[in-house]
């Protein structure tokens, strides 16, 4: 792999990245660590059953090909890196080796939090954190742009980590060889239209639009749970609900998330041009989510203000069955 610029990964450490061999990172979550303090846990506690304190945050690619607006994470070319030069990897890591590392620095990570296990809650959770249930790909970067996903999610799921996996739909060839598939796969829709998108999601590479809307048709006819993760920003994206309705038809998702943005990290750089007013309020969310699922058919199912998202089910049998199966997990049933 063409060497991670040192400044970079400075910058990276300093915000809480935890290396794991060339190519992948780990992070611990605000809610997984809030899981350990025993306080407010994760939308996907409330929505999946997924225990926060059992959660690893990583990813097997830095680099994307996506320039969000909203993203909380740090955007490499605005501190003078170039994405691509991320990903031009002459060897990847091994699966085997990316899984046992990430679960090794995961367990390194919450060792600290030991020290303030006052409780018998916390004490119980301590001890689960160090054999965690699940990872979430989804921290930074394009997990896909790993080209032996396939392997590292069967790697997780020999060990009986569930796995959710998400994507940001500029890789549809991925999706279709993606073999076996995650627990949970998530495709990101951040715009109900093209202008829109372009404005939202600053593409690196063109034609991007329509490898999205074709991700979201492979998406439809892929046997594993799959969720539309929608991050709304006022005076940006939160529009034309038809449009979005339109595109959840195109993939016909169990789950779409319908989320407000969360002003942290990266998102406050100032060439974002974003501030807090840009932060839709719990009951503009709820509203939007509604109108949405008046349009697509869906059903508003629950919400987690903590995290302003509402979560959207398809249908009754994907209500029902919103809550993961842990003994399903590496046997091929999702």
């Amino acid at each position: 792999m063409t060497k991670m610029p040192e400044l970079l990964r400075q910058r990276m450490e300093k915000q809480g990245y935890h290396f794991v061999g060339m190519h992948s990172a780990v992070k611990i979550c605000e809610y997984t660590a809030n899981g350990l303090r025993g306080k407010t846990l994760c939308y996907k506690y409330t929505f999946y059953g997924i225990r926060s304190w059992q959660c690893i945050q990583a990813t097997p690619a830095i680099g994307c090909d996506l320039g969000c607006a909203f993203c909380w994470r740090l955007i490499p070319e605005e501190h003078g890196f170039k994405w691509n030069e991320l990903n031009a990897v002459e060897k990847w890591d091994d699966p085997k080796s990316i899984v046992d590392n990430m679960i090794k620095e995961q367990r390194r990570i919450v060792s600290g939090y030991n020290a303030t296990a006052d409780t018998e809650l916390k004490k119980k959770r301590w001890i689960e954190a160090n054999e965690p249930k699940h990872v979430a790909l989804s921290l930074t970067g394009e997990p896909l742009f790993y080209p032996r996903m396939g392997e590292l999610l069967n790697e997780f799921h020999k060990r009986k980590i569930s796995t959710f996996l998400v994507h940001n739909g500029t890789l549809p060839e991925a999706l279709e060889r993606l073999n076996p598939l995650p627990t949970q796969l998530y495709i990101s829709l951040q715009a109900p239209d093209e202008d829109t998108y372009n404005k939202v999601v600053r593409p690196k590479i063109p034609g991007t639009w329509a490898r999205f809307k074709k991700a979201l048709s492979t998406m439809r006819g892929l046997n594993t749970r799959t969720v539309l993760r929608m991050t709304l920003v006022k005076g940006l994206n939160l529009c034309n609900p038809d449009g979005y309705a339109e595109l959840i038809g195109l993939a016909r998702p169990n789950y779409v998330e319908v989320k407000g943005l969360s002003f942290v990290g990266g998102a406050r750089e100032p060439q974002r041009g974003l501030s807090q007013n840009s932060v839709p309020t719990n009951q503009e969310i709820k509203e939007f989510a509604g109108r949405i699922a008046e349009l697509s058919g869906y059903i508003v199912t629950a919400e987690h203000a903590p995290s302003n998202v509402v979560l959207l089910c398809r249908d009754e049998e994907s209500k029902k069955k919103r809550l993961i199966d842990f003994s399903s997990i590496g046997s091929g049933v999702q």
